[in-house]
C-alpha cells in the first residue's frame, strides 16, 4: 500500500509500469537500455480514492487521463530507471494530494463604489477616443 495522506492509500496493484527507451541524458547507453518509465493508474476504478477526490484527479489530470479513466505519466528525466520510477510516483502522489484538498468556496462579493466609479471613469475615457476618431464635417455655407 501507498499512503498518499491520513484518509487516501493506494494498493500497488493499481499501478502498472512500462519501460522504454529514453531520449535525453544518457549517453551511448540511450541507445540500449529502457530507462524511461510510463506509469498507467487506473483513476477511475482505483479503489482507495474516495469519489470526489477521483473526479478532482481526473480534473486535473487534463491530457494525461486517457478516454477509458487511466492517467498515464512519463517520466524520462533521469539517466536510471529506478529515478525515473521514483520521479514519475511522486508526480503521482502530489497529484492526489492536490485533488485530496478541495477547492476553496467562492464567497461572491459586491463592486466597492471606488472600483465603479473607475469603470465608468475608462469607459468614459475609452468614449472620448472613439468620439475623436470620427471624421469631422466641415458645414458647406
Amino acid at each position: 500500500m501507498i499512503e498518499i495522506t491520513d484518509r487516501i492509500s493506494l494498493d500497488e496493484n493499481d499501478l502498472s509500469w512500462e519501460f522504454v527507451r529514453s531520449s535525453g541524458p544518457g549517453g551511448q547507453n540511450v541507445n540500449k537500455v529502457a530507462t524511461a518509465v510510463q506509469l498507467r493508474f487506473d483513476a477511475a476504478h482505483a479503489r482507495g480514492l474516495p469519489p470526489d477526490v477521483r473526479t478532482r484527479v481526473m480534473a486535473l489530470a487534463g491530457k494525461r487521463l486517457t478516454a477509458d479513466g487511466v492517467l498515464i505519466i512519463n517520466a524520462r528525466r533521469f539517466r536510471t530507471q529506478e529515478r525515473n520510477r521514483g520521479d514519475a510516483l511522486e508526480r503521482l502522489i502530489e497529484l492526489i494530494r492536490a485533488a485530496a484538498h478541495p477547492p476553496k468556496r467562492r464567497i461572491s462579493t459586491r463592486p466597492t463604489a471606488a472600483s465603479k466609479e473607475r469603470r465608468i471613469r475608462s469607459k468614459q475615457t475609452r468614449g472620448g477616443i472613439k468620439e475623436r476618431r470620427r471624421t469631422v464635417r466641415s458645414d458647406p455655407d
